[in-house]
């Protein structure tokens, strides 16, 4: 059997492969296909590596004929014609037209990569140690990016003491009356407050992994502010969120603010291969040759799709197809959130998202974990996220078809979420009665 293979020859590390036990053999754009022939619509886009779908045409056919032509396709951090074409491309089509003045760093083929280099560089300009991060954040599995992150059970993994960081309330995680920036706050300013002042602090804008936690516009722009009055460099961790998730080609656009350094990798090179950069200010670049370097820094077929994919942000097009599908999944979200609130009105559940990643949250409960397994069975990819896997998250490609993939898993998804509840004790009964009932509100940008 196939199947044995993965069972006696990979490790027991695998995850994904557990929750989903199928081989997957073909894909395209929004859907998944096994080698049973059995379709699969994907709302996990690897992760957030796939924002323009499984093999984009247009980007697919750019790699086929860099391959045919015998290009380079491994340089190190050498000058090629594909990192030439790339670097261009992100300078003319992202940065300019957002008044962007970053340098643009190749740390290695992955986030985490990006993320190490980040902090690595705000030790080295500020020759400070401490970084501050958030509650619920993940940046990364390697033991720079470890010590940022939240997850406890990630954490454990590292085997050593995670040093030099302080974990402090993310937006909303004590109460949404308590405005964690004043905690901030109080500490840089408190001489007995123990809190050495920090080199960085690194953000994700939306904490994917972490839950699908919306830090508001108003909370961004407070932590900007409070960074600048204080000389400490602002790191926003854009791997996932970047690269148009949550609708702008960066996150953070829609709060106004400027980062002195992002990370960038995932969706990047818009069709699942490794790349990934750390973009700095012109006068943060004070790294000596090869100080940050890896082996896999200079991958020019990746560069080249990366290419091909930024042609999708010539215009304002893309953008405007994310916030009209986001508002499709917000609305069905919301749909179905009603309806468990009139079956169920214990679970405290609620939508949370952006753009088009979405989370639908059952607190304290396993029903995100068994609503993901039931909309498998029935043909979508879904996965949980939040510290206690209580999050059911979306993330489907932005290119998504609305009528023949949107809709159709939002319905999956809304029949597998209501199906879990029916099977629990009292579900049958109540469910026959439900009709409607209280709406989830989603925490917004704004404010």
């Amino acid at each position: 059997m196939i199947d044995d293979v993965f069972e006696h020859l990979e490790s027991a590390v695998r995850s994904y492969s557990r929750g989903w036990p199928t081989v997957f053999d073909r894909a395209r754009g929004g859907v998944l296909c096994g080698t049973d022939g059995r379709r699969y619509v994907d709302f996990f886009s690897g992760a957030g590596a796939l924002n323009y779908g499984h093999n984009d045409p247009v980007i697919k056919r750019a790699l086929l004929d860099y391959l045919a032509e015998d290009r380079v396709v491994h340089s190190l951090d050498m000058s090629t014609r594909a990192k030439h074409d790339f670097l261009v491309a992100l300078h003319e089509t992202v940065l300019v037209p957002r008044r962007l003045d970053y340098k643009v760093q190749f740390p290695g083929p992955t986030g985490t990569n990006a993320v190490e280099a980040a902090l690595k560089l705000a030790r080295k300009v500020t020759g400070r140690e401490q970084i501050v991060s958030f509650t619920n954040a993940f940046h990364g599995m390697t033991l720079g990016s470890l010590s940022v992150t939240g997850n406890s059970m990630k954490r454990s993994g590292a085997g050593v003491p995670l040093a030099h960081s302080t974990a402090l309330p993310y937006c909303g995680f004590l109460d949404d009356d308590v405005d964690s920036i004043d905690i901030l706050q109080a500490l840089l300013q408190g001489n007995g407050s123990g809190l050495d002042l920090p080199a960085a602090v690194i953000v994700e804008t939306v904490q994917g992994e972490g839950g699908v936690n919306v830090a508001s516009a108003r909370w961004l722009r407070r932590l900007a502010s409070l960074c600048r009055e204080h000389g400490i460099l602002l790191i926003v961790d854009d791997v996932q969120m970047g690269c148009g998730r949550t609708g702008p080609f960066f996150s953070f656009e829609e709060a106004g603010i400027v980062p002195d350094i992002v990370t960038l990798a995932k969706s990047l090179s818009g069709i699942g291969l490794p790349l990934a950069v750390t973009l700095m200010r012109r006068d943060l670049d004070v790294w000596q040759p090869g100080e940050h370097n890896g082996t896999f820094r200079g991958n020019n077929p990746a560069f080249v799709t990366a290419t091909a994919a930024l042609g999708y942000w010539e215009g304002d097009d893309l953008v405007a197809s994310t916030a009209g599908k986001g508002s499709i999944v917000e609305s069905a979200l919301v749909e179905t959130a009603g309806e468990i609130a009139a079956l169920r009105p214990d679970l405290a559940v609620e939508v949370r998202g952006r753009g088009l990643v979405w989370g639908l949250a059952f607190p304290g409960t396993g029903v995100a974990e068994r609503a993901c397994r039931a909309a498998f069975e029935r043909g979508l990819l879904v996965e949980t996220s939040g510290p206690d896997g209580d999050v059911v998250k979306l993330m489907p490609p932005l290119t998504v078809s609305v009528d023949d993939e949107l809709r159709p898993g939002l319905e999956i998804l809304h029949d597998a979420v209501l199906d879990v509840l029916r099977d629990e004790p009292g579900g049958a009964a109540a469910l026959a009665g439900a009709g409607g009932g209280a709406r989830s509100a989603a925490r917004d940008a704004g404010g």
